[in-house]
Parts: C-alpha cells; structure tokens; sequence
C-alpha cells in the first residue's frame, strides 16, 4: 500500500468511539482465571513498509501485564501462498517479542477466515477473552467471515480489528467483524503510533485483570486510556 493512501492520524471521534466499544465489552477475566488473548497479525507484502516498527510497537503492549501474571497470549499470522501459523501460547512479552521479530512478510491474499476459525476452535478448547487483528486489506468473501465472526460473538469472543492504512474494503469488513463480535474498530497510522500502543496495552490489560486493572494501569498512561477507564467505572 502506497504511503499516499495512508490516512491522517485518527481522530479524536474515531478514538472515543473505540474506547466506548471497549467499554461497553463485558467483563473479560472472572475472578480467579487467567485471561487468553489470540493476537493475530497480516504478514502479507503489503505491511512490509511498516512490519519491524509494527512489531516492536505491539510487542511492547503486552508488557504492560507482565505484573498482572493473568495474560496467555497466541501469535498467529499469515502470509504467502495459504500459510498460516498458530504459535503456541505465551506467558511472556520477551518470547512474544523474539518470535515476532523472527516472521518476516511475504506476498499473499488476506487469511483472515482462518484467523477467525482458528479462534473459535480454540474457544471451544478454552475461554478465549478477546481476539486482536491487525492488518491492512481483506481480499474475501465478507458473507463468510461475518458468519464467523457471528458465533465468535455467541461464545462471547471480542474481536479487536486494528486497521493500518484506509483501505474501504477492509474497513467495512472490520467494523463488520466488530460489531457482531461485540468487540470494536479503530484505524491506524504511523503518526499514531504512541496512541495505538497505549491502546492495545489497554485491551490485554483489560482482558488479563478486567476493570480493575485497567484503573491502576491508566494512571501511568495518556488521556485515551484514562477516558476509557472513566468509562467502564461508568458503566458498572
């Protein structure tokens, strides 16, 4: 994707809508379980530009449950011809990171039913708290991923769709995704990179220890986060 088609830093409306969707999301961890977060990313061509900064940035948003001890996290992406890969879950940022940095991008049409349907398999195996996508396009049958998404939604599996680039496909795709999940949308770009991580730190500290969590995590981090937080003690 061209850098000309990359859009401006989102909007404050766009960021307030997201925190609002995760708000609304129900308690993701209850008392005395760890939480599992499926973290799957598009490692196609077309997030080569921005692939090594991409994952020292969403690296960095789990190690802000290091303390919590709560959060079980799956490395999936896919890229190339039908490649998918599954990692087996984690319980460290430092291996997330090293497994991360070691995928390199390689040309290939979108996978995301698989990601989908690899997330409910592994709900059914175990409570999965929330599913976080990021990616850029979406090259396939829309019918067919919302039907997915759809029993994600009824096993009570948030999906998260962080969106690089404007590309209108995709972001009609994703918001569609969100919305049947229960989960929430937001766009992306490098110009909101400090924003993003705080962000994704908020939905795996949220999905790792709940409200609570979340409180003493926002009160280290920007606005965005603490308006989040105002939100969910808001809402109960």
């Amino acid at each position: 994707m061209g850098k000309d088609k990359l859009p401006q830093k989102s909007s404050r409306s766009e960021v307030d809508a997201f925190l609002r969707k995760v708000a609304a999301t129900p308690a993701a961890v209850k008392s005395g379980e760890s939480g599992r977060l499926v973290f799957a990313m598009d490692a196609t061509a077309s997030r080569k530009p921005t692939w090594d900064h991409a994952c020292h940035l969403q690296a960095q948003m789990f190690e802000a449950t290091d303390s919590l001890g709560g959060l079980a996290i799956q490395l999936c992406y896919y890229r190339g011809f039908q490649e998918f890969h599954a990692d087996p879950w984690l319980g460290n940022a430092s291996e997330l990171k090293r497994r991360m940095s070691a995928v390199s991008c390689l040309g290939g049409h979108t996978q995301i039913e698989k990601v989908l349907r690899h997330t409910l398999e592994e709900s059914g195996r175990k409570r999965v708290n929330a599913l976080v996508f990021v990616g850029d396009c979406m090259e396939e049958d829309v019918d067919r991923l919302c039907q997915i998404a759809g029993e994600l939604g009824i096993h009570g599996v948030p999906a998260f769709m962080f969106h690089e680039g404007g590309e209108p496909v995709a972001k009609s795709a994703f918001k569609q995704i969100a919305r049947l999940t229960n989960g929430a949308y937001c766009p992306f770009d490098a110009g909101s990179a400090q924003q993003l991580r705080d962000l994704l730190s908020a939905v795996a500290v949220y999905a790792a220890g709940g409200r609570r969590a979340l409180e003493n995590f926002s009160k280290t981090r920007g606005e965005q986060v603490k308006l989040l937080t105002r939100q969910i003690t808001k809402g109960g």
